[in-house]
């Protein structure tokens, strides 16, 4: 499903058994990978267990003295028991001179829904920024998981998808930005604060199930990992 004309917002759907939310969240460094296109995939289906990982990378050098990239990947999953999410942003910048200095940015955001009441969660958020013999360079590699667990499953609306499309597009178009790194990652943040307003309005109208008690019917969940990497 393509909502962006420039990049896609991926969604896939699976179906599974029932199955501790456990979330575990790493920051770890990266291995050198140059400015390639975005990663991105989900694995899902009827075993109940889903893989997605998603990145961005980019590499800025004094052949190309500007790198941007960004990934917006959403994965939506039925009923699971184990899942696993990785998201990671590397940027670089190497071998600049001080007097004509490198800008590497780069932005991924993964989103995951998932249902269930006891599934087990593995979900890593990496970041690395790295300034490779370049003095005076910007470097910056932020990375946003946000992770909806609900206990029955249920799918973003058209609205919410139209909404998550704009964010997109506004993300996009922080890479035609020259504000320096520090504005440019408020107005990221900005960014992230709408998308999980947004989860959490959808995760809301998930269905609660015949025959639950509303006391003790588990809550929608809405988790944002974030981890920032500037030099």
């Amino acid at each position: 499903m393509e909502l962006n004309p420039h990049r896609k917002i991926r969604s896939r759907v699976g179906a599974a058994r029932r199955a501790v939310r456990v979330g575990l969240i790493a920051t770890a460094g990266l291995g050198v990978i140059g400015g390639t296109a975005g990663v991105a995939q989900a694995v899902g289906g009827p075993s109940g267990v889903a893989l997605a990982s998603d990145g961005a990378h980019t590499l800025a050098d004094r052949a190309h003295e500007t790198r941007f990239q960004d990934s917006f990947t959403v994965h939506q999953y039925g009923t699971l028991y184990a899942a696993s999410a990785r998201n990671q942003a590397q940027a670089i910048s190497a071998y600049c001179s001080p007097h004509d200095p490198c800008r590497s940015v780069a932005l991924s955001f993964q989103i995951v829904t998932m249902a269930g009441t006891n599934i087990h969660l593995n979900a890593l958020n990496l970041s690395k920024a790295e300034n490779v013999h370049c003095s005076g360079c910007q470097t910056l590699a932020g990375a946003y998981q946000f992770i909806v667990s609900t206990p029955r499953p249920f799918t973003l609306s058209a609205t919410a998808e139209r909404q998550l499309a704009e964010i997109h597009r506004k993300l996009d178009a922080l890479g035609r930005s020259t504000a320096p790194t520090a504005e440019l990652k408020s107005q990221v943040d900005a960014l992230a604060a709408q998308v999980t307003a947004i989860l959490k309005a959808a995760a809301a109208t998930a269905p609660k199930g015949p025959g639950v008690s509303a006391l003790d019917q588990m809550e929608p969940e809405v988790t944002v990992h974030r981890v920032f990497d500037e030099h």
